[in-house]
């Protein structure tokens, strides 16, 4: 009778034991996957491919995406998947959806590979509401510069008839954002590279705008451009001064077998990575202007170098390489005070390849000054720092060698000729008189 008694004793807790075992395994995760939908906008076209993010701990089993309008639902996608990953994303277009214009809701069912629902899983459902837009932004040009010189800068301004995700400037397809002010109108910075022909510059500059839906318009801005000639050098590249750059730069070009590679290396492959850095750069940058007037050049300083000067690299009678000097190599007195060529924040001080130790200030919309090859920086990243106020000492830091501050302006991450931009009568004509003086309210043109 004991015995029995201590069976049934037992087995009971066995059967409380299953119960509770089978009841954690049922219930323990009673949460459907989390939903993500790129782009969430909330307005799409037909072009629109959706990009469906899900993630559940316990996997995601499968995925249902309807268009309901009406209360009725058109399921448009409908897949199981064979693995139960923890994170998955499925791309649904939205090409053969059938969507007519207006509103509607998208409905999204995602279920977990849990045991939940004996076996079935949890289901999370979403409705997304949704506008279908078909139409392409206008864009209305405002003001166009009165002209361009090879290796300058230009301004736009333009308004936009809808909200938009990106516009800005097309130059042979390299897109230059425009930035949206205060009036509700557009500015956009944008250059004439030096790599261009006027003729072939005029036909490659566009103005575009894409549509919080994904719909862009793209049409041609006339542009006056102009050709402007840049100084050629041949220069010989000596067994000393090749020592010398092996000497002090070697960790640039580790691989190099010899100092003539080793500078090659340089000079090509370094100069394109800082090139790179610096265009990377550009898109930290405040969306109204933070300059005022014409731009300083280094004080009491003679120009030993110019925007663009083509250099032919020989070595024993036999052209090994060239290069293009993008900025002015400025030369005063040793470790000479560095001024900030105009207002703006720091955005970069850290050495750099070619440019040693470098500076570059941000001074909105995309104009940028650099100051390199010094010999200390004076200023960190994040600074504001006002005209005229010292950030640095010249230098020979970089593939220098001689005391000089190679200074530079970009614009949209390209580097442009700053001659323009230390001259005050330029500023006034193809900045200040285009776009309107109110954009640089407080200033002291």
């Amino acid at each position: 009778m004991r015995t029995t008694s201590i069976l049934s004793t037992a087995l009971a807790v066995l059967v409380i034991g299953a119960l509770a075992v089978g009841g954690y395994v049922f219930f323990k995760d009673l949460d459907g996957p989390t939903i993500q939908i790129t782009p969430a906008t909330g307005r799409v076209s037909p072009a629109t491919v959706l990009e469906i993010t899900m993630k559940d701990p316990a996997g995601i089993r499968s995925l249902v995406v309807g268009i309901r309008k009406n209360n009725v639902l058109n399921v448009i996608f409908n897949r199981h998947f064979d693995d139960y990953l923890p994170e998955r994303t499925v791309s649904v277009p939205l090409k053969d959806a059938q969507l007519r214009e207006g509103a509607f809701e998208m409905e999204i069912r995602a279920t977990d590979g849990s045991l939940a629902g004996f076996g079935q899983g949890n289901t999370r459902t979403e409705l997304v509401p949704m506008r279908l837009d078909t139409q392409a932004p206008r864009i209305s040009v405002r003001t166009l510069p009165p002209n361009v010189r090879r290796g300058g800068s230009a301004v736009i301004r333009y308004t936009i008839d809808e909200e938009v995700s990106r516009s800005g400037v097309l130059v042979a397809g390299y897109f230059v954002p425009g930035y949206l002010q205060k009036d509700g109108s557009y500015l956009c910075f944008f250059p004439f590279p030096y790599t261009m022909t006027a003729r072939d510059y005029k036909n490659s500059v566009e103005i575009t705008a894409t549509d919080l839906a994904g719909n862009t318009t793209k049409s041609r801005l006339s542009v006056m451009a102009f050709e402007r000639t840049f100084k050629s050098d041949n220069i010989d590249l000596k067994d000393n001064f090749l020592q010398a750059v092996e000497n002090k730069l070697k960790h640039l070009a580790p691989g190099a077998s010899d100092p003539l590679q080793c500078y090659l290396y340089i000079n090509n492959e370094v100069r394109a990575a800082n090139v790179q850095t610096l265009r990377e750069l550009s898109r930290d940058t405040a969306a109204a202007i933070l300059w005022r007037g014409a731009f300083l050049r280094l004080p009491r300083s003679a120009a030993r170098a110019g925007y663009a000067d083509h250099r032919f690299f020989r070595y024993q009678g036999q052209l090994v390489g060239e290069s293009y000097h993008l900025g002015f190599d400025l030369a005063s007195v040793r470790n000479a005070e560095v001024p900030a060529a105009n207002s703006g924040r720091v955005i970069f001080t850290a050495e750099l390849g070619i440019y040693g130790n470098l500076i570059v200030i941000d001074h909105g919309l995309g104009v940028m000054s650099l100051y390199s090859h010094l010999s200390e920086i004076l200023t960190e990243a994040g600074k504001v720092v006002n005209k005229g106020q010292v950030i640095g000492r010249t230098g020979s830091t970089g593939l220098a060698f001689g005391d000089h501050l190679h200074f530079g302006i970009l614009v949209g991450g390209v580097e442009v000729t700053p001659l323009e931009w230390i001259d005050p009568k330029w500023i006034r004509d193809n900045i200040v008189e285009r776009i309107g003086a109110e954009f640089f309210a407080g200033s002291q043109l």
